[in-house]
Parts: C-alpha cells; sequence; structure tokens
C-alpha cells in the first residue's frame, strides 16, 4: 500500500473536487489517499517546507516552491471574469486603492499578488480570509481583497465593488487570471506522479458527472450559503479549465509570474513545470 498525503482547503470547491478521492469512488490502484484540510495561506507556508506530497497552492505561493513542488495538470482555479475583489464600505474608485488600506487573505495567495499588480502602492493588512468581509462591513479596515463565498455575498452585506481582479487581468492580457494549482512533490517516481495525476482528473472528472451527490457532499463546507449559491460558486471554480490548465491556463500562470518578477514582487523569475499523465 502506498499512502499519500493531499492537503487542500476546507472549502466547497475543494470538497468537490476530491469527493471520489475522500469517499472511496475511484479504484486507486493500491494507493491510500489521507486528506488533510488547511486554509490556503497555511498550505502555502506548509509547502515551503515540503511538508504533504500534492497540496493545494496558491499560484504565487507556488512561486517560491518551485524546488520542491511541480504542478499537476489538473486541479486548477482560474478567474474568468470572475474571481478576487476588492470591496468598500463605501464607494471608491479603483485609483483611490493606492491610499488607502486594504485587508488580505495572505501575503502568498495569488489574490494579493493580483492587487499588486493592479495597485502596487496599496496599504495591505493581512488577517484570515473569512474575517475580511466583516472587518470591512464593520469599518475596522477601509476596503478588503475578497476570496471565496465572499466574491458572491459582499452586496447583501451593504458593500460597493471597488475592483475584479480577473476582469482587469483578463482585459489587460486575455488570459484567465491563474489563482489556484495542486502541486506534487518533485522528488516521487515518476510513475507514481503519473498516477495520481491522473486519478486526481478522475476525480474532478466524477464530480462533474455526478454533480448533485457530489455538491451535497461540498455542502459541509459551503459556509451556510444556500444551496444554489453554492452551486455557483462551485461551477466558477470545478470546470472544464480544472480538468487541465489547456494551453492558455498554462501560458497564464508563466504570465502572472513573470510578470510578478518583472515588477518587483517575487525575487527570481519563475520555473513552472507541468507534470502530464502521460
Amino acid at each position: 500500500m502506498t499512502r499519500i498525503t493531499v492537503a487542500h482547503s476546507p472549502d466547497s470547491d475543494d470538497a468537490f473536487m476530491f469527493y471520489a478521492l475522500a469517499t472511496n469512488k475511484l479504484d486507486t490502484g493500491g494507493i491510500e489517499f489521507t486528506h488533510v484540510l488547511r486554509d490556503i495561506q497555511t498550505l502555502n507556508e506548509a509547502a515551503r517546507e515540503g511538508v504533504y506530497d500534492v497540496t493545494a497552492l496558491s499560484i504565487h505561493g507556488y512561486a517560491y516552491v518551485t524546488d520542491r513542488y511541480q504542478l499537476l495538470t489538473s486541479g486548477a482555479s482560474m478567474g474568468e471574469g470572475y474571481g478576487p475583489m476588492v470591496v468598500a464600505r463605501q464607494p471608491l474608485a479603483p485609483e483611490d486603492l493606492s491610499r488607502r488600506q486594504v485587508a488580505v487573505p495572505g501575503l502568498q495567495t495569488s489574490a494579493y499578488l493580483a492587487l499588486k499588480l493592479f495597485s502596487p502602492t496599496a496599504h495591505t493588512i493581512t488577517m484570515p480570509f473569512d474575517q475580511i468581509l466583516g472587518a470591512v462591513r464593520e469599518g475596522q479596515v477601509e476596503a478588503g481583497l475578497l476570496i471565496h463565498e465572499g466574491q458572491l455575498t459582499y452586496a447583501r452585506e451593504g458593500l460597493h465593488e471597488v475592483v475584479n481582479l480577473a476582469q482587469w487581468w483578463t482585459t489587460l492580457t486575455g488570459l484567465p487570471l491563474p489563482l489556484g494549482g495542486n502541486g506534487i512533490r518533485r522528488e516521487m517516481e515518476p510513475a507514481l506522479k503519473k498516477q495520481v495525476a491522473r486519478l486526481l482528473r478522475e476525480s474532478i472528472q466524477y464530480a462533474l458527472d455526478h454533480r448533485k451527490e457530489a455538491l451535497a457532499h461540498a455542502m459541509q463546507y459551503a459556509r451556510d450559503l444556500p444551496t444554489a449559491l453554492a452551486d455557483e460558486f462551485v461551477g466558477m471554480y470545478v470546470n472544464d479549465r480544472t480538468l487541465d490548465y489547456g494551453a492558455a491556463g498554462r501560458e497564464a500562470v508563466q504570465r502572472f509570474l513573470k510578470m510578478g518578477y518583472e515588477k518587483g514582487f517575487l525575487s527570481s523569475p519563475p520555473n513552472v513545470e507541468f507534470v502530464d499523465e502521460s
């Protein structure tokens, strides 16, 4: 029996993606998967120590661990017209962010890097992602960078969109905004890496093919979202692009990290490498 640790966030989209593996729906060919749930910033930090065999990562976070991990070709989260957004209690112009304090969900998140590429001089303060919306609503911070379900619920809290960073990125580049992916240890035996890559893709395909049951499983991680909104959120981040980055997705990763380096937010040029199943 080969044991593989798989670390991902306790979010409805990741729960949906890993449903088949977590509930033994697939023939794993003798691999036993142990699932570890942590928030994405914690996973980014753990990846720098190579803690897990397979781990969800921010694409920004991946830039710091390319010596330890390669990217699997499935499991991507891409923002295509939707994604991280900055919101505020009062209407603000996007250019105002250069003079405002913005709460962000972690300095290695892709949302943070996208914000700094958009507004390099924005002042940021870090807090857990699930506290940002409330902090903006209560006036503890002037603006907040939302990831996850807050992108769908901020308006009902009376908040105002300042900028949708995925829309900005796509207008600038013509590419989706690369947010997250799955890394796998470089040191793992090549045949095993390919087997794990295939099983992860099969898990995503199973969830897409059995959407109702996979969504029911994911609802326990939906943070009180109504089922319809949870389904919308899952559909945003688990789709055909999640099955495979595709040429545009791979280019987006390279472009995003290269721009981060050119603008001085990364100390070295990116060394992005994917593990293909074939």
